[in-house]
């Protein structure tokens, strides 16, 4: 299982090797499929400013959940790094618990169950509530599938600041990931990032 260590490191690094591991919130959940990263000198990290109220749990120890919502609709859910940096999880493979998500989804498509941020958080029930707490300990848990994916790797997506950075990592080939990476996409292993 994965412990503080492996998220006390470059953001870039962990949203790469982050690929490919479960994730599970109160017994449901699957495997990362999507992730992107931001660091504190990152135009569009919430964490540019500095520390606000919103934003505490970024400057907290590694291996926290940084929930926010996004545009006052949609929860969020991200893995702390290195103080001010974080990586967000932005699609999962669901595995476990898949009655119970497409029930608070009101889909059971699995190829858009938890593609997209907004969509993973709630399939898997988080809320504002989460913020800040550990990603491992219960009621979340972490472990290594396994898998050793191939890696897209493009720019990031949904935001208007340093969109051209490239620091959006999928599982090549998934069908659970939010969106498509583009023709100048790369592919690499999660081994060779860092």
């Amino acid at each position: 299982m994965p412990g503080r260590q492996f998220f006390a490191r470059d953001a870039v690094t962990v949203a790469a090797q982050m690929i490919g591991l479960e994730i599970t919130f109160g017994g449901v959940g699957g495997l990362i499929v999507e992730t992107e990263a931001y660091l504190p000198d990152d135009p569009a990290s919430h964490s540019f400013k500095g520390p606000t109220r919103r934003n505490a749990s970024m400057f907290g120890p590694p291996g926290t959940s940084y929930v926010y919502r996004s545009y006052g609709l949609h929860w969020c859910l991200n893995a702390v790094c290195l103080k001010g940096s974080a990586v967000l999880i932005r699609a999962l493979e669901p595995t476990t618990g898949l009655d119970r998500m497409a029930a608070r989804r009101g889909t059971s498509s699995a190829a858009v169950l938890c593609a997209g941020p907004g969509r993973l958080a709630a399939a898997l029930g988080i809320t504002g509530e989460e913020d800040g707490l550990s990603l491992l300990a219960p009621p979340f848990a972490l472990r290594l599938s396994g898998a050793a994916p191939g890696l897209v790797i493009g720019p990031r997506i949904g935001i208007t600041r340093a969109a051209e950075m490239p620091w959006r990592f999928g599982w090549q080939g998934s069908r659970f990931l939010s969106r498509p990476f583009g023709a100048a996409a790369s592919v690499s292993k999660a081994d060779e990032i860092g």
